[in-house]
């Protein structure tokens, strides 16, 4: 295919210099009904961009395929035989995918440090999840995508499961073994789910972690905004093989899909994949050759270690993606959620990812000499500054039997059932209406329909208190739970 083509951006192009007057949402009419206050902060473009796709970017039947050209331009890109653009980000897309392939009352295979998004279509679907134990580090207090050997593991106690998911990479680079996995799924005849939402760049480079299109697995989501060059919301989901139907996979994403897409993440999709097919090994061979030296550098500062080798090995992750630097400050006395809040504050500079020993900071093909020198510094001043820190309060970290709570209803069961709140000190061994879930990196510590124990409680609560953020519960601070009604 010729992938200089971009249908998206010249159709937007030809509306905009065509000279059409759209009689049609949305109603700020090319930025004629913005206010200038708020022109001031976004500029025209982003609202004489924002075109509706039907009438708009292409007629009223959508006869010159412009979305389906760009999309399976993107499909030939990445090794896939169909791909579908979300505007609603990864979250859609792996809702989609989960109900491409299990219904109401059937299992999959499911990591228990899935995103919340996997959780919600659960609840959703009425699908039943049968928990696979990731790998679990007890000495750095994290996890890894699981293997063959738990799948089967999972596999032998509900052979009717419908499919497998996976989630490669981590928010901390850490990655599974997909051809492993996918081999495994596929003699049991199965298919398989990579959420490879941290991974949309792992096409592009030889040198990257295997890309789930080429190791076998049927289904992958990638958020083309996290490691590409899109906007927010910015997802695809690419089918391979003949385990789910392309037909279904559309209808469960056009029952969960808005109808009303935005232009500007389909623009930016579409360019983004041209400018990766004919550049993007030589700008990643370019940005793996910094990171390569901003890890380095961090590892030369007192008090802060850069990880990366501690993820690898038997029991642990198959890889890990070099773009995500982990950077320890345990040893400077101070926790990763004072050290990103420091950062923000004081350098003016934002990490992805915190948690009680960690910050996450991610470079990619769009980080240069000057963005990587200004991270650089900014850890520099941390170590230097963190003397000053008041301690750090303590997390309860549970052990990681401790961390897999008994299961006694289905999520969806319990999230639209009858419930109550009550005091966290009475919350203990009753049942979880909620999801409570430590944000970033978004993987639930408590489930609907899990029951509560005091060192789950003990570890959220405590680490609410350390910094913490937990978006989801009714009672952001914690002091009550929302519980199962007793009958």
């Amino acid at each position: 295919m010729d992938h200089s083509e971009v249908p998206v951006l010249t159709a937007l192009r030809e509306f905009r210099d065509r000279g059409f007057v759209p009689f049609t949402a949305p109603g700020h009419k090319q930025g004629r009904g913005v206010d200038q206050r708020v022109l001031d902060v976004l500029g025209t473009d982003v609202f004489a961009s924002d075109v509706i796709a039907l009438n708009g970017l292409d007629d009223r039947v959508m006869g010159a395929g412009v979305l389906a050209r760009a999309q399976a331009l993107m499909a030939d890109a990445v090794h896939a035989d169909h791909t579908f653009f979300s505007t609603c980000g990864s979250s859609l897309s792996v809702k989609s995918a989960i109900l491409a392939v299990a219904g109401p009352g059937e299992s999959m295979l499911i990591p228990r440090h899935a995103h919340k998004s996997v959780v919600s279509a659960l609840i959703i679907s009425g699908v039943e999840p049968v928990w696979v134990r990731p790998r679990w580090d007890e000495e750095l207090h994290l996890t890894h995508p699981p293997g063959p050997a738990e799948f089967t593991a999972a596999y032998e106690r509900q052979p009717e499961a419908r499919g497998m998911l996976l989630v490669t990479p981590t928010d901390y680079g850490a990655c599974g073994d997909i051809q492993a996995v996918a081999d495994t799924c596929h003699r049991l005849g199965v298919p398989l789910i990579v959420d490879e939402a941290w991974g949309a760049h792992l096409p592009f480079h030889r040198d990257l972690p295997q890309w789930a299109m080429d190791a076998g697995a049927d289904l992958c989501v990638t958020s083309v905004h996290k490691m590409g060059a899109a906007v927010e919301q910015s997802s695809v989901f690419h089918l391979r093989g003949d385990l789910v139907d392309p037909a279904v996979l559309k209808a469960r994403e056009d029952l969960l899909g808005t109808t009303s897409p935005t232009s500007l993440v389909y623009a930016a999709l579409d360019g983004w994949r041209r400018q990766m097919v004919e550049q993007g090994h030589e700008l990643l061979s370019a940005a793996l050759r910094l990171v390569a030296e901003v890890r380095a550098r961090i590892a030369s500062i007192d008090g802060l270690v850069v990880m990366r080798d501690e993820f690898v090995g038997p029991g642990l992750a198959a890889a890990t993606d070099p773009f995500k630097v982990v950077v320890d400050v345990a040893a400077s006395g101070i926790s990763g959620y004072q050290a990103a809040d420091w950062l923000r504050a004081e350098q003016r500079v934002s990490v992805g990812l915190a948690d009680h020993r960690r910050v996450v900071a991610l470079l990619n093909q769009s980080d240069d000499e000057q963005t990587a020198t200004r991270l650089v510094d900014a850890l520099t001043a941390l170590a230097e500054a963190a003397t000053s820190f008041d301690p750090p309060r303590p997390v309860e970290i549970p052990r990681a039997e401790d961390m897999e709570l008994e299961v006694a209803m289905l999520p969806r069961d319990a999230f639209f059932g009858p419930a109550e709140q009550v005091p966290v000190g009475q919350a203990a061994g009753r049942i979880a209406a909620e999801m409570i879930t430590p944000y970033p990196p978004g993987a639930p510590g408590v489930l609907p329909g899990e029951v509560l124990t005091e060192p789950i409680l003990a570890y959220l609560r405590s680490g609410l208190a350390a910094g913490m953020e937990l978006p989801d519960p009714a009672d952001s601070d914690l002091g009550s739970v929302r519980v199962v009604a007793r009958s």
